[in-house]
């Protein structure tokens, strides 16, 4: 697994000053251009899913759906993308939260999860820990199982595993690389 994270690590470029001045930037574009570094975070996810014995992945907007798309193929498992208020057509299941300066709300389709699922939540980067916690939150109020987390670069600093412990309540929390 070291190898695979220092490929990883060397493939993601920081970025000065974005998106505003003081703040330094993981683009993962470069990750995702290379075929080898990208399969390699597809297997690495993909093993995680099977550890967890989830049957659905759950991509977060708009890196998420990325990740987790190529994740729920490779494991063998069906693939839900958890948008933004407003981006899915029919009946829908909502959940606001707080960022760190205004909220947001998340949906998902009302009929995409049920209570034989065991949902792992993909996404590309913790920060503070918000949009995941909505998830959690969503996906529980939609009458599934949290089979865990897994993320591909964690921003230590901002602490957001802290905030997510109390919503994983006992979920695994995976990072492949923390910063």
């Amino acid at each position: 697994m070291t190898d695979v994270k220092e490929l990883l690590l060397s493939r993601i470029r920081d970025v000065a000053d974005y998106p505003e001045p003081g703040v330094m930037f993981k683009d993962i574009t470069p990750l995702l251009a290379d075929p080898a570094a990208f399969t390699a975070l597809t297997d690495a996810l993909a093993e995680i899913a099977a550890n967890t014995g989830a049957t659905k992945i759950v991509g977060l907007e708009a890196r998420g759906f990325i990740l987790g798309a190529p994740v729920a193929v490779r494991a063998g498992i069906g693939f839900i993308p958890v948008r933004k208020a407003g981006k899915l057509p029919g009946a829908t299941l909502s959940q606001a939260y707080d960022l760190e300066y205004g909220s947001a709300e998340i949906e998902v389709h009302a009929e995409d999860l049920s209570g034989q699922d065991r949902v792992l939540v993909v996404d590309d980067v913790l920060a503070t820990g918000g949009t995941v916690e909505a998830s959690l939150q969503l996906i529980r109020r939609a009458g599934a199982e949290v089979a865990g987390v897994a993320i591909l670069m964690e921003l230590g600093f901002l602490r957001g595993r802290e905030r997510l412990e109390p919503a994983l309540a006992g979920a695994p929390l995976e990072t492949l690389i923390t910063v």
